[in-house]
This record gives structure tokens, sequence and C-alpha cells, in this order.
């Protein structure tokens, strides 16, 4: 065991218990909704990125392209980074410690809980996306939010899980996002390549 594991239950165990037996008794399209959410939702953030991607490329300014450009790489080191974390701590997954009954299927042991990569992935596009483009993040910032909750609901993660998931998915992006502004002359060197496709409408 990680000498750093936590001790989920003492953390917040009752609200997690609490949360998921409003799961429970809640109707059951609603949680069909919310368990459809929490597993596919992810493909919400992909979709919004890519046309940030779109709309950044027709409008020609090489730094919010490069933003663009950039926001997969960073989501993915935000999962890495999520990921390492997950390896040290190793917080067994609440369904596992609490034995309570969940409404998605209890992951087996050694599928660490803390932090919610769910939560840190979704986190770290809505930054790159708030960064890039207002619009697009007006979706994506309560999306993140409701991807977290999602995951407490289902009974995958304690609270505090998805919350650390989303300081590290905010920690990792915002940084990146901004530094990825500056590879503006590689995009404009791209202009003039067979990748323009990527940079420019045409």
């Amino acid at each position: 065991m990680s000498p750093i594991a936590l001790d989920g239950p003492a953390v917040d165990g009752n609200l997690y218990t609490w949360l998921t037996g409003v799961a429970r008794q809640a109707p059951s399209w609603l949680d069909g909704l919310i368990s459809a959410w929490s597993t596919y939702g992810l493909a919400l953030f992909a979709a919004l990125m890519l046309l940030g991607w779109w709309r950044a490329r027709k409008a020609g300014d090489p730094h919010v392209t490069a933003t663009a450009l950039a926001a997969p790489l960073v989501v993915t080191t935000a999962f890495l980074a999520d990921t390492g974390i997950k390896s040290l701590v190793r917080e067994q997954r609440p369904c596992q410690t609490l034995h309570t009954l969940t409404l998605e299927a209890c992951p087996p042991l050694g599928d660490w809980s803390f932090p919610s990569n769910h939560a840190a992935i979704a986190a770290a596009a809505a930054t790159a996306l708030w960064l890039l483009d207002r619009r697009l993040a007006a979706i994506a910032v309560p999306a993140a939010l409701l991807m977290a909750l999602s995951r407490v609901w289902v009974g995958a993660h304690y609270p505090h899980d998805v919350l650390l998931g989303l300081a590290v998915g905010v920690c990792v992006a915002w940084p990146l996002t901004r530094a990825a502004r500056r590879a503006a002359p590689l995009v404009k060197r791209l202009d003039s390549t067979a990748l323009r496709p990527l940079v420019a409408p045409r």
C-alpha cells in the first residue's frame, strides 16, 4: 500500500453514501441520463475542441490557432499527471471500501480512485476552451462540473476524488494553454507547408 494512501471514508464517506443513496431513489430516467453522461460525456469535450480548432483556423490568428492545436496535448498531459497521482496515492474505490450499491459496476481492486481521471480531463478541456473561445467554454465549464458530479452519482468516486481531479485539470491546462500561444511562429511556418490545412481555412 502507498504510504500516502487516503482514508476515503474518513474524508467524505458520509457525503458519498448520501449521494449514492439519493441516486438509488431517483427516477430511472434520471439515473439513465446521468449514467450515460458519466460514460460517454467526454466525447462532448472532444467535439468542442474540434469545433474550437475549426473556428480558430477560420479566424486566421496564429496565436489562437496554436492554442487550439495544443488543446488535445494539454488534455493528454492533464490525464497523465492525474494518472501519476493515482499511482502514488492508490486510494481504493469507495464501492470497494464501503460496499455500497452503486449505479455503475464497481471497478476491480487496484483500479485507483483518487483523483478522478474523468474530472481531470473535463476540467483540462474546459480550461483550454476558456482560454481559446469563451462561447465554447460556456458549454464546457458547466459540462465539466456535471461530469464531476456524475462520477460520484454513479458511485465511481468520492467527492474529494472529483474535486482534486478538477483542480489537476485546471492547474495543468492553464499554464500549458497560455504557453501554447508562443507557438504562433510555428503556425505561420506551417502555413507554407503540406500541413497548411491544419492552420488555414484553405
